[in-house]
């Protein structure tokens, strides 16, 4: 059996210590065994064995690290990847890849020349509820798919004092929450034509829209991403319709809030949602059906098997660049008031389409 690949962990905040850290912990093949931060008591808490520094670009730095995991602040995203990227390490960059579709395309052209693996955290991929809207779009059992509803909400009606809710590069709920919808919208349906955003801050004291629709014009079928803070239950997180019936999904998938509360994949009901989807088929019946158990930890088992040769990259940086040319066009959309198509060139259409 090969080494386990060395990995640095950058940054330990709430997407480090609580997603990152026990997936990480959990991978076969991956050892974790360095971790930026400045907070050292709080990572060696957790993490007694592992060597713990406090400066980023000195974590990357170190010879025996072959990948770099990069959980930091939105805006550190692609100076830090290009910097581990020219160490000569294969990076992990949590959403969002970059905060310009002008660095996505930086990293990719990068990353391209280094030979190196570059990835980006879209764990959303193997939620439970997408898993099976992957099965129901892959089968048919809607027919043509005709329209189709992504919410992503939460209820937190207090302006919180952190860099996620301030007027930053890279912050306010479109950069935390769209790359997630965005993905999901694109591996199911692939690229749009036009795309239209409306942005807004509806708490008092928002620095930062905090309710956003994002409309991505397929012709057939037209896909609606919403989220927001305020909403405090009663929507279905998937609603999609066909010509042959629509499947419904309310909750949100559980892994999160399972590594939150300690749990860790394999641990008895890893990735079990309570929740069941409900088909209501053209005759006006319904039908409650289960869903697959989540498994965030595909990500990083992908990830590995790419390092090593074994397979594909489960991430590529053209699907990354065509996630930030929607976020970043939804943005001008809603400044400039009309729907625009989206920017890639024919190069960036076909890498996307070739899943490289």
């Amino acid at each position: 059996m090969p080494s386990p690949i060395e990995v640095a962990l950058i940054g330990y905040g709430y997407a480090g210590r609580t997603i990152h850290m026990p997936l990480l912990r959990a991978a076969p093949g991956l050892r974790l065994s360095v971790v930026a931060s400045r907070q050292p008591d709080k990572v060696r808490a957790d993490l007694p064995d592992a060597n713990v520094v406090a400066d980023p670009l000195a974590a990357l730095a170190r010879p025996e690290v072959e990948l770099v995991v990069i959980a930091s602040p939105n805006d550190t995203h692609a100076p830090l990847a290009e910097a581990a990227l020219r160490a000569g390490k294969h990076v992990v960059v949590d959403k969002p890849f970059a905060i310009t579709l002008e660095q996505a395309r930086g990293l990719a052209a990068l990353a391209g020349r280094q030979r190196r693996v570059l990835s980006v955290f879209q764990n959303r991929r193997w939620d439970s509820d997408f898993l099976a809207l992957r099965a129901i779009v892959a089968e048919g059992k809607l027919g043509e798919i005709v329209h189709v509803e992504s919410r992503f909400d939460r209820f937190r009606p207090a302006v919180r004092e952190r860099w996620r809710e301030q007027d930053v590069p890279g912050g306010g709920l479109w950069y935390d929450l769209g790359p997630h919808i965005v993905d999901q919208a694109l591996q199911l349906f692939g690229l749009p034509k036009r795309i239209g955003g409306l942005f807004g801050r509806m708490r008092e004291g928002a620095q930062t829209p905090d309710w956003c629709q994002v409309q991505l014009d397929y012709g057939r079928p037209q896909v609606t991403l919403h989220a927001s803070v305020l909403v405090g239950g009663g929507m279905p997180r998937f609603a999609m319709h066909g010509r042959s019936g629509s499947w419904v999904k309310y909750g949100l998938d559980v892994q999160e809030s399972q590594l939150l509360a300690g749990l860790r994949p394999g641990d008895p009901g890893w990735g079990l949602d309570p929740l069941p989807g409900t088909f209501y088929p053209s005759d006006g019946s319904r039908r409650e059906e289960a869903v697959p158990a989540g498994d965030y930890a595909a990500y990083y088992a992908g990830v590995e098997a790419a390092i090593r040769g074994r397979g594909k990259n489960p991430v590529t940086p053209a699907q990354a660049v065509a996630v930030l040319a929607v976020i970043e066009t939804a943005i001008a959309s809603a400044d400039r008031g009309c729907m625009l198509p989206l920017p890639l060139t024919e190069d960036e259409r076909q890498r996307w389409a070739a899943g490289s």
